[in-house]
């Protein structure tokens, strides 16, 4: 691994530092205590994202993205992470799942997303089924040229300023040797679309400003010029998002905990208790050196992932433990850095009270640890058929 920072590189970080702290970093109270992001401020951001050409970094240059490799687009992450998520998912980045689009899609919702026209969003877990994707039983059945979907999805991240829904339905069932098997399609749905729609979700606690919701689907009729790769082969579509979105969140975990650790740093630097700063007490600094520990070890794995999947052998057990990492890296940072800060670390003044909460939801989402763990162990065991 060459460590080094290309040209390019450094300067799309310093264009994209400047962008957060200009940009996001003045927006973050406001969103915070209304846990909303105002259309005109939604639009403002969106429109200077475009400007500087941050938009749809992540997809390939022939259908008009940036183009950007794995690595590249993990120190973006890593620097959008430091804001409200809400405020920097306004920068799109459009699922890569949309590049199994065919025919009037590319155009229709591919290339409408890369030039920020359409957002998307994913719609894949449900009540009854979230690390067991294979119980998922909103089912999409065929009727001449057409399916009729029923079913309901929930934590359905950004549905509520979504323009199209990217949703996963059993679609059939096959027998493999382990017994009876859901078939999964994947549908691009939009949003209005009739029998289709969509509720607020449950008051989350983590990235307020950033949405769940409820999308429930009673005889919703979808033609199959809607269905997204092939029929009853959805898995193999969502298989190219998994491993990119979960290097997304260890990258965005790693940028949140750089800005707590910094908050922590400099209070430890300026505090002073008993005649000195509060940094000479080796309670205080030995719990800086962890942390600092702790996040270099996080930023390894996820480079490395990165870097091997820009050279197309990343496996799932690499992106399974940068993920794991970052995220449980990130809790003990922001635990830490608000015990180093006493009080004041859980006001409202400081960024750091929403970073502990805000850490909680990433080892939940997009695969819990458990999962990761299970990923890996199950890439050791593999080999000696155990």
């Amino acid at each position: 691994m060459d460590f080094s920072l290309t040209n390019e590189q450094q300067m799309i970080i310093d264009t994209l530092k400047t962008f957060v702290e200009q940009e996001l970093y003045p927006h973050e109270a406001e969103v915070e205590k209304t846990n909303e992001i105002r259309p005109e401020l939604y639009a403002q951001i969106k429109q200077k994202a475009l400007d500087l050409g941050l938009y749809a970094a992540n997809m390939p240059e022939e259908h008009g993205g940036a183009g950007v490799d794995s690595l590249t687009l993990c120190l973006m992450e890593r620097e959008l992470g430091r804001a409200n998520f809400g405020l920097q998912y306004i920068v799109g980045r459009p699922s890569n799942i949309l590049l199994a689009c065919k025919g009037d899609q590319i155009e229709n919702y591919l290339h409408a997303s890369i030039r920020g026209e359409k957002v998307d969003c994913l719609a894949l877990t449900e009540p009854n089924a979230g690390s067991d994707v294979r119980s998922m039983q909103c089912r999409a059945e065929r009727d001449g040229d057409d399916f009729i979907i029923n079913g309901t999805k929930h934590f359905i991240s950004h549905a509520d300023v979504a323009d199209f829904v990217i949703l996963f339905a059993a679609s059939g069932v096959e027998q493999t040797p382990r017994g009876p098997k859901k078939k999964i399609t994947s549908f691009l749905v939009d949003i209005g679309t009739p029998g289709f729609t969509v509720e607020p979700g449950y008051n989350s606690v983590s990235h307020r400003g950033y949405h769940n919701c409820i999308l429930n689907f009673d005889n919703c009729r979808v033609h199959k010029s809607q269905v997204l790769g092939e029929e009853d082969h959805g898995f193999d579509v969502a298989n190219q998002w998994l491993g990119a979105t979960r290097l997304s969140v260890a990258a965005m975990c790693l940028g949140r905990a750089e800005r707590a650790l910094e908050i922590a740093t400099e209070w430890a630097a300026n505090r002073k208790q008993f005649g000195q700063t509060i940094g000479k007490f080796q309670g205080v600094s030995f719990k800086l050196a962890d942390m600092a520990t702790e996040l270099k070890a996080a930023e390894l794995l996820t480079m490395y992932a990165a870097w091997r999947d820009c050279t197309g052998e990343m496996t799932d057990s690499d992106a399974a433990m940068a993920k794991l990492k970052a995220t449980e890296m990130l809790a003990m940072v922001s635990d830490e850095a608000i015990q180093i800060l006493g009080g004041m670390g859980l006001m409202d003044e400081l960024p750091l009270e929403r970073i502990w909460r805000d850490h909680r939801v990433e080892r939940i989402w997009d695969g819990t640890s458990e999962i990761q763990r299970h990923i890996i162990s199950r890439a050791m065991l593999r080999p000696l058929e155990a």
